[in-house]
């Protein structure tokens, strides 16, 4: 059932970051004023993917490819692309993504103009999109556990 959670989530969390990272670049290229309404489409995105990052955690920790990992150790695990890209890179590279959507937020707030803020948003945001679209383990998203 966690599974099926992190799958259902990972839609909202794509869904609210591009949303996150449209509006920035609009804002940025635009030069419109940053309003209430872009803090809360930046703060969302923040929100739902630590959000998502916490049923991510319960899904690794008792999915069935935590317990192989346990019982033949790290090393067939890396020779092994599939479970290597669900058991290290995945988390791994979500982990870096998450962080880079934090410092983006976080160092948003400290910019003093408008269009400074909209391009540090989008700037983090952004890579942090690209990051989770090249670690989504597509081919298990959609198939039950």
């Amino acid at each position: 059932m966690i599974k099926t959670i992190h799958s259902y989530w990972a839609y909202i969390v794509l869904i609210v970051l591009i949303v996150a990272v449209v509006n920035a670049l609009m804002g940025y290229f635009s030069k419109k004023e940053f309003k209430a309404k872009d803090l809360r489409f930046s703060l969302f995105a923040l929100i739902v993917t630590h959000i998502q990052l916490l049923i991510g955690l319960v899904a690794y920790y008792t999915s069935t490819y935590y317990e192989t990992m346990r019982s033949v150790g790290m090393g067939p695990v890396m020779k092994n692309s599939e479970l290597r890209k669900i058991l290290v890179e995945h988390p791994i590279m979500i982990l870096i993504a998450i962080t880079l959507i934090t410092i983006g937020f976080s160092k948003h707030k400290k910019k003093t103009t408008d269009n400074s803020k909209f391009k540090t948003i989008a700037i983090f945001y952004t890579i942090a999109l690209v990051l989770i679209l090249a670690v989504i383990p597509w081919n298990l998203w959609f198939t039950a556990n």
